[in-house]
Formats: C-alpha cells, structure tokens, sequence
C-alpha cells in the first residue's frame, strides 16, 4: 500500500473501507481523479499499482467493509481510464466478478453496481467477459436478496444494450451456455433465461434460428410452469420462431422433430397443443427432411388424435392427414417401423386412434403393397386379433385391409385358414363378429369365391361341433344376407344353370356337417326329392336340445320370404313328406 502512498493518500483509503457508503462513495472520487490525471499523463503502470491495490487490500480482503470499497473503488478507476480502460479491464473485471457470489449480500449489490459503472464505460470492450458475467447473472437472477435482484436487473439490462449493438459477440460461444441452463426449475432464472433468447432473437446479425434445437426443449420444458408469465413468454418465444420457420428458406427439422414427438406426449395440455401444432407446421413444411422421421412423428400424433382437448384432436387429425397425403418412396421413410407403430397403436383404449391406425396400413399397402406384404407376418395377427374389436367400424376397416391383402391367391387362401381358425379358438368371436365378417368379405372378395374356399377348409374338419357350428352360421347368412341375394339366385337355377350345379357341388359335403343346413340348402336348388330322403334319415340322430334347436331354425326359415317360392311351388311339402315322428311332434310343440 506504500507504493501508492503518494497516488492515495491514507485518508482515501482510509475511507474506503469505512462502514458509511458516504465516505466510500467520496473516497471513490478521489481515486478516479487520481486515474483520470495518470491516465492524461499515459502513467498506465501506475495506474496498474492502483488497480493492484483497490484488487488486493480491499476487493479481496475478509472484511466486508473493504471489499465494498475495492468494488466502489475499481469501478471509479474504470471511469478515471475513460476511453482507456480496455488495457486494464483484465486486472479491474476478474475481481468483481468474483464479488457476484460473495456470501454477504451488500457485497453482490455493490458489486453488481460496480460492475454495471465499469460497463457503461467498457461497451464493447466488455464482451469478452459476457460468458462469465451471463453465468453470474443467471445465479443473482435467483438471488435470495430482492435489492441484488433489481441491482442485476439493471446491470442485465445494460449487458443486453451492449451485446445488441456489439459486433464481437459470439453466438457459438453462448449456445452451450444457455442449452446447459434451460432446464433449470427456478421461475427467475427461466424469466431470466427467456428474456436473454428473445433479445437475442431480435438482432438480425444473431442466428437465433439456426441454433434453435439447442435449445427449444427447455422452451417448450416451460410451457408448463406454474407461472402464468413464464408460461406466457415461453409461449410468445416460441411463436415468433415459428414464424421465423415459415419464413425461412433453410430450417433443421430433422432435430426439432425429435423434441416435438417427445413434447406432444406431455401430461400438460397446454404443451402438446403447442408441440402437435408445431408437427403440423413441420409436417406442411419439411417434405423431404421429415423421411426419416415418419414413424415418430406418427408415434406422436395418432394418439393426440384421441386427447381429450378438442383443439388438440382438431390439429392431430389435420396433421395426419397432411402426413398421409404426402407422396413418399418406399425407400424415403422405414415403412417397417411405421407398420410397427400402426400395429402398436391398434391396441389403444380409443376408437378413434385404432381407426386412423388402421387407415395407415390400409394407405401403404396401396402404395407400397409389395413392401407391406413382406412385413405381412409381423402385422398379420395383429389384424386377425382386431376382427373381435368392440368397435364395427374398427371391424369393418380391417375387414377392408385384409380384402387388400387377400387380392392375391395365396393370401386369400391364407386368410380364409386364419379365419376359420380364429372362428374355431375364439368361439365368441364368431358368435358375435361372425356374420359381420362374412357378410363384409363377401361383398369385398365375391361372395362365391369367398363361400368356395371356406366349403373347402371345412370339409375336411376334425372338430365336428365347430364345423356343424360353423356350417349353420355360413348357411344362415347364405339364406338371408342381402349381399348374397346373387348368390342365392344361382343356387335357385342350379338345375338348369351349370355354374350354379357346381357351387352347390362344391358346397354340398361340408354343409353335411350340419343335417338341417343340408336341408335349407337342398331346398333352395329345389332338390325336393333328397331333401325328402335327407329328412327321412333323421330317424336315425338321437333326439337332444342341440337337434331340437336346429329343427325349431330350419322350421322359421321356411316360413320366411325366402322359400315363398317353396311354399308355392311344394304347398303341401311339409305335410306330404314323410318327416319322422319325433321331428314332427318336436316341431308341433314350437321347438
């Protein structure tokens, strides 16, 4: 301290660690004029012993007093230096800096108030320090002094003014800076950290954009705060860098779509509303750039197609749509991995989700059918697995993927094997889906063709209750399902038509597996004479509830429109044949 004895005199320094900030204020004085006369006289090793001194004995010292009269004391040197105080600000910067995190509270506020004199003086000499001051106002932002609070708010500020109108400032150096802190909970470091993005943002030269996938997660991270206004500033950020995207000729989709798809599954609302919406931007204005993402960017929207916020499910299906309307090649996206997350999603709670799973299959197997059909084993099971769907929409669309898949010989034979073996292990399915199933198949793939095959499967059918099961129900829905009026009419002309001899040929032996639905159908090629013979051998079952309630079927069926014709033609058929006794009386007594 001796060998600036002559520079400041001991009341000076004296008074720059007193307890009033008064005398530290006017001791402050006294120095920058002493470094305002040595900066005239170009005297800048003198100047350093001063700068060595403020650092030394005060900036740095245990007492708290002294440290607030180095602070005062550095910042009236900077302001002595005026416009040479780049030369020094490496010795006059470092310590104040450090003050920011000093455990006495007036010490920060001091030292956010030098900092912010030694700014006003430095500009844009300053910036090489604004790593080091960006991390030290992150922290006071949160500070648990509300006056070191509104001191670093100035000083924050300031700091903007400076980097807006700097042309040393580096981008790339900052980035990582800002993407390690964007995760932070604290409500004022986000306020904090928002406001430094949007500042940033406004300044042509910054490349804001080009940057955004470092750091949009955090953004959309604090869509769901518990602050109204962070929520809201978050919100505005994110807005206008939409904008930008729309207004840009070279956007990075590819990384942001990532973070969108792992956003739209938020459990806050207000963040998959935002996420979907900007899927559906990107969707409408990445092309190409999305390929590779097709699968994920699915994953996140079939099931907002489903959410329970009506604005949510509006932008979702939009966005489907749009996805699906784009025009891709098999080699463009991984049609593997959307099948996958088709198949994966035909498991969800919701109807509407299975529904647009499902027309996602049904879309690539048009387009891209050769590619689909290699994955058939995979996806395969899965449909057959939909057919007992609660849902007769989800029914019926499956119905129409595997009419698509079933154009082709061998994949027809496959399907009409996996049915009638679904229909044998899941009992319930053809009791309950059953008709829909074969009626929808019939109008999908010709009904002959449909009932061919299935006679063929079953001929040969080692379980005898499930093919008399299963016989009855394809003969009831022979004889009354609209969409196989054709069908029954080429049976009708079966003696004079050969086409209709034939399918009754091919018919005949698996409907034998059932005696009544062998009746019905001789009935209706009118091949009355071993329909006779047929009845006459009933004599011959053991009478059970199961026989009484085929008889009680056939026995309505032959009073429906249907077999007017019948009735007609043979009015006396059913007294004049000579029906076994206990069929009689079973169908006397209304079974």
């Amino acid at each position: 301290m001796s060998d600036v004895s002559s520079l400041l005199p001991a009341s000076v320094l004296r008074n720059l660690s007193d307890k009033l900030y008064e005398k530290r204020k006017t001791a402050a004085f006294e120095v920058e004029g002493v470094v305002r006369q040595l900066t005239a006289a170009g005297d800048h090793e003198r100047i350093a012993a001063v700068i060595n001194v403020l650092t030394n004995d005060f900036a740095r010292s245990p007492q708290a007093n002294h440290r607030k009269g180095g602070l005062i004391g550095l910042a009236a040197a900077t302001v002595g230096l005026a416009g040479e105080a780049a030369q020094h600000l490496d010795h006059i910067v470092p310590p104040v800096l450090a003050s920011l995190a000093d455990q006495d509270s007036r010490v920060r506020y001091y030292a956010c108030e030098a900092l912010y004199n030694i700014a006003k003086v430095a500009r844009g000499d300053f910036i090489v320090f604004f790593n080091d001051i960006f991390d030290a106002l992150c922290k006071l932002s949160a500070d648990s002094d509300n006056n070191v609070q509104n001191a670093a708010h100035l000083l924050d500020k300031l700091v903007k003014d400076i980097v807006t109108e700097s042309d040393q400032f580096s981008i790339e150096e900052f980035i990582p800076l800002l993407r390690e802190r964007m995760n932070v909970l604290n409500a004022f470091v986000r306020q904090f950290l928002v406001g430094w993005i949007t500042v940033l943002d406004s300044v042509p030269e910054i490349d804001m954009l080009g940057f955004l996938p470092d750091f949009l997660d955090g953004l959309f991270n604090m869509l769901s705060d518990s602050s109204h206004e962070i929520r809201q500033q978050a919100d505005s950020a994110l807005s206008e860098f939409l904008q930008e995207i729309k207004n840009s000729p070279s956007v990075d989709y590819g990384r942001m779509a990532q973070i969108l798809v792992l956003r739209a599954s938020s459990q806050d609302e207000f963040t998959r509303l935002t996420a979907i919406t900007w899927i559906n931007e990107f969707v409408k204005l990445g092309g190409e750039q999305l390929f590779p993402y097709y699968a994920d960017i699915l994953g996140s929207i079939l099931p907002c197609i489903s959410d329970k916020e009506e604005k949510i499910r509006v932008v979702a299906k939009e966005t489907n749509e749009a996805l699906r309307s784009i025009k891709a090649g098999s080699n463009a996206f991984n049609i593997a991995a959307v099948l996958e997350l088709a198949k994966k999603e035909l498991t969800s709670e919701w109807e509407a989700t299975r529904l647009e799973a499902l027309e996602w299959i049904y879309a690539l197997l048009e387009r891209h059918r050769t590619e689909v059909i290699s994955h058939l084993d995979s996806i395969f099971p899965c449909l057959l697995q939909a057919l007992a769907d609660p849902s007769d929409k989800v029914v019926l669309l499956v119905l129409d993927i595997h009419a698509c898949i079933a154009k082709d010989r061998q994949h027809f034979h496959q399907l009409m094997v996996f049915l009638v073996h679904r229909f044998r292990t899941d009992h319930s399915l053809l009791e309950k889906r059953g008709t829909l199933v074969i009626r929808r198949l019939c109008v999908l793939l010709d009904a002959k063709r449909v009932y061919k095959e299935l006679a063929t499967i079953l001929e040969g059918e080692a379980d005898l209750e499930f093919a008399n099961t299963m016989v009855q129900a394809l003969n009831l829905i022979l004889l009354t399902a609209s969409e196989l009026a054709d069908l029954r009419t080429l049976l009708k002309h079966s003696l004079s038509n050969s086409d209709g001899r034939n399918f009754f040929v091919d018919l005949y032996s698996t409907w034998c597996h059932s005696p009544m639905a062998t009746i019905s159908l001789c009935l209706l090629v009118q091949a009355y004479s071993h329909a006779t013979s047929i009845i006459q051998s009933l004599e011959e079952e053991d009478v059970n509830v199961k026989f009484l309630v085929q008889l009680d079927k056939l026995v309505k069926l032959l009073e429906t429109p249907i077999f007017t014709y019948l009735r007609l033609q043979v009015p006396c058929f059913i007294e004049g044949t000579q029906w076994p006794s206990h069929v009689v009386t079973s169908a006397k007594l209304g079974f």
